[in-house]
């Protein structure tokens, strides 16, 4: 058994996409900051999430390298484009790595992400950036993972953006949780098309993730200068934006008013473009 596990973070900058109708161009439009985590013994390691581009991939496999460990796995945690295409360098370095999701319907998600018309979207979004076959997670064969004689507990705790099943690495001996997408951290969350019955379906799945008393959180979406990782004021902070995006879409009659009031309660707040889309979408012309 290794003498104790450590977690190390990558975190993705921020990556210009195009602003599209109604954007203000005289502010730059960009896809939020990711993180992909390492986990890892002495000598072997668990990946979580593999980012979106093929630049983050080939950067993420050579921070892997430069560790030292050798990569046994990489769990996906939900099937969104953002968390995998990028795995593609990282498996070329390390041709012994299984792609993996503890969930059939993350697995048919991410399929769904590398369809004809998927990639057309995508591919609008990133031209010239993207694989233009990426590689696609296999079901896992046990929710657990045993790395060095520690587990590591793969759980589907209910949907969160995109109304997307969403799984979590959980490692309890650390009191830690990679949370994919269902846990924010300083960036504006990604509420496109989201109901009133989503968004609570979201702070269920938050509820399950703060009954496992973590200490710490590592957000799916982190901004690069977040102050920590601290469980108690992610999960407050993910929670009340929900909260008051609820409040604020109820009381306001255009996306104008919506992004105003959230840019108020939320200044520090990275990646403006996802609350620009999320107000839209709830304003259809």
């Amino acid at each position: 058994m290794a003498h104790a596990l450590s977690i190390d973070v990558f975190t993705s900058g921020y990556k210009p996409v195009p602003g599209g109708p109604g954007w203000d161009d005289s502010a730059p439009a960009t896809w939020p900051a990711s993180t992909a985590t390492l986990i890892s013994g002495d000598r072997d390691a668990v990946l979580v999430d593999a980012l979106l581009t093929t630049d983050e991939g080939r950067r993420l496999a050579a921070w892997v390298q430069n560790t030292g460990k050798r990569l046994r796995t990489i769990v996906v945690t939900h099937g969104h484009a953002d968390h995998f295409f990028g795995a593609g360098p990282v498996l070329n370095a390390f041709p012994d790595t299984e792609l993996v999701a503890a969930d059939q319907r993350v697995v048919d998600e991410a399929r769904g992400q590398t369809t004809p018309a998927a990639m057309t979207l995508w591919n609008s979004w990133f031209a010239g950036q993207l694989a233009q076959h990426p590689a696609t997670p296999e079901l896992a064969g046990s929710p657990d993972h045993d790395l060095e004689g520690h587990t590591l507990r793969i759980r589907t705790v209910g949907t969160a953006d995109g109304a997307t099943y969403a799984t979590i690495v959980h490692v309890p001996e650390l009191r830690t949780v990679c949370s994919g997408d269902i846990v924010y951290n300083d960036i504006h969350m990604w509420l496109w098309k989201s109901t009133p019955d989503t968004r609570q379906a979201w702070r269920a799945s938050l509820d399950a993730v703060a009954a496992l008393a973590p200490a710490t959180i590592i957000a799916g979406h982190r901004d690069p200068d977040a102050p920590d990782d601290d469980a108690t004021r992610v999960l407050d902070q993910t929670r009340r934006y929900l909260e008051d995006f609820e409040q604020v879409v109820a009381k306001s009659n255009e996306p104008p008013e919506v992004i105003d009031e959230m840019l108020a309660r939320y200044p520090n707040h990275g990646n403006r473009y996802t609350l620009f889309l999320a107000a839209s979408s709830q304003f259809p012309a």
